[in-house]
């Protein structure tokens, strides 16, 4: 049974920072490409990043590049989503999501129908 856990979210104050994990138990980790989607009130999902299942390279979303960093730890099937800078136009469900295709070689924003599994979501409220 595949499971796909995200944490970390909370609120915090414009300017400030957090930290999203995503733990991933019942597949191959290491495979798959993962990425992280948010959904604000009243708008549609978006992609916010993504990171090949190697690790080499990390796609942001020109809304939030340079100021989050996606990374992951294979050993422990842990994403991460470090969000830095926060304004209150980050205030969203944000969403863990594993590709449904092991060693997709893929470079770009990922697409919501790439997706197999998604986690529960947590939420990111920025106060102004």
């Amino acid at each position: 049974q595949v499971q796909v856990v995200e944490s970390g979210g909370g609120l915090v104050q414009a300017g400030g920072s957090l930290r999203l994990s995503c733990t991933v138990s019942g597949l191959t980790f290491n495979a798959r490409r993962m990425g992280w989607f948010r959904q604000a009130p009243g708008k549609e999902r978006e992609g916010v990043s993504c990171i090949n299942w190697f690790s080499d390279n990390a796609y942001y979303a020109d809304s939030v590049k340079g100021r989050f960093t996606m990374s992951r730890d294979n050993a422990k099937n842990i994403l991460y989503l470090q969000m830095n800078s926060l304004t209150p136009e980050d205030t969203a469900m944000y969403y863990c999501a594993v590709d449904r295709q092991d060693f997709r070689d893929a470079y770009g924003p990922m697409s919501s129908s790439d997706v197999t599994f998604w986690g529960q979501r947590t939420q990111v409220t920025v106060s102004s």
